[in-house]
């Protein structure tokens, strides 16, 4: 038994660059609406990460810019496999951080 190849590995390259756009050219999470704080990392829950508006499970494309768009961790997390219109997603909980110890 043989394993399907991850189609995001398939062409890195091009992969990288639609990613390095996204990132680049929008600032708003496409699911919930609010700002993205692109200094963040993974695994932080408001990190930035590329959306495919139609899963790659489904049969999206995970190279064709139209197809991705910019989302938090946490809401691409929950938006899971499904699509925006079959499955609204809850605003992400409020991250709340302070220097007082």
């Amino acid at each position: 038994m043989t394993a399907t190849p991850n189609p995001r590995a398939a062409n890195g390259h091009r992969r990288r660059t639609v990613r390095a756009r996204v990132l680049a050219t929008e600032k708003v999470c496409a699911l919930c609406g609010e700002p993205v704080d692109k200094s963040l990392k993974t695994p932080h829950p408001l990190s930035p990460e590329v959306d495919e508006i139609i899963p790659v499970s489904r049969g999206g494309s995970p190279i064709e810019r139209r197809n991705c768009q910019l989302a938090h961790r946490i809401c691409n997390q929950r938006k899971g496999n499904g699509n925006r219109r079959t499955q609204p997603l809850p605003a992400p909980d409020p991250f709340v951080t302070s220097r007082e110890w």
